[in-house]
């Protein structure tokens, strides 16, 4: 061996653990360590598979991603179960003035009373005075394109 080269080596260098505090004698050319984790409190170790280990918040962040991602979810079906709703005002079709103004002064100003008034009979939509056959196909166009289910003609 070439003198002075080698590191200085200490027989009983200090071990300790921060997660439990136990604390043992070891060989090592560093004099004191100290360890996250040891063998005592290691979940492999000591058999304590159940015990997570959250140094860096992982498992805080995949619960906030997971909270995220239902949120989101429960958004979406909120604005789709928001526009197929028949309390959704006539107005809001943007079938034109006239038949919107028709339809108020016959009472109808939501969607629902519209597809109540439809599954009676398109003649009774077409007996509104000002509301003829074209804005009633755009009225059905309208309401099939956001998502409304229309009742079916009778044969």
């Amino acid at each position: 061996m070439k003198p002075d080269i080698h590191p200085t080596y200490y027989p009983n260098a200090k071990v300790s653990c921060a997660s439990c505090g136990a604390a043992w004698e070891t060989g090592s050319t560093i004099q004191e360590i100290r360890v996250e984790i040891c063998s005592n409190c290691h979940p492999f170790f000591s058999g304590e598979l159940q015990r997570i280990i959250d140094i860096e918040g992982q498992v805080d962040r995949f619960y906030k991603k997971l909270q995220a991602r239902q949120e989101y979810v429960e958004k979406k079906q909120e604005r789709k179960a928001a526009r197929v709703s028949p309390e959704r005002p006539i107005t809001e079709l943007e079938i034109g003035k006239r038949p919107t103004e028709m339809l108020a002064k016959a009472g109808i100003t939501q969607v629902g009373q519209f597809l109540d008034k439809l599954d009676e009979g398109e003649k009774t939509l077409l007996a509104i005075d000002g509301f003829g056959q074209k804005s009633l196909s755009d009225t059905k166009k309208k309401l099939r394109a956001l998502g409304y289910e229309l009742p079916e003609p009778e044969a």
